[in-house]
């Protein structure tokens, strides 16, 4: 999923507000430099979720048959290759 940079500092700064509003957490760092390693975490996120969807309809698309977008089929297929990039990742 492609986010804009606003959206992405608009979540940054959610998540680091709502960090800071848990009694369990204390802030070493000041709540830029927070929201500042969010962003960053989250964009890393964006990262590897494009290069496991780029993965999986890659695997898609090297079907001997052409598979319609859209389809049933290729809806399954391409959870199923996604499932596949996601544990690759965990291993």
């Amino acid at each position: 999923m492609r986010l804009s940079r606003d959206k992405v500092n608009k979540l940054a700064h959610v998540v680091t507000d709502a960090v800071a509003d848990m009694d369990e957490v204390e802030f070493i760092e000041d709540r830029n430099t927070v929201r500042l390693e969010a962003r960053k975490i989250i964009e890393g996120l964006l990262v590897q979720e494009a290069r496991i969807d780029q993965a999986a309809r890659l695997k898609i698309e090297s079907q001997r048959r052409t598979i319609i977008e859209g389809s049933e089929e290729w809806s399954i297929l391409y959870r199923k290759y996604y499932n596949e990039e996601v544990k690759k990742l965990g291993s």
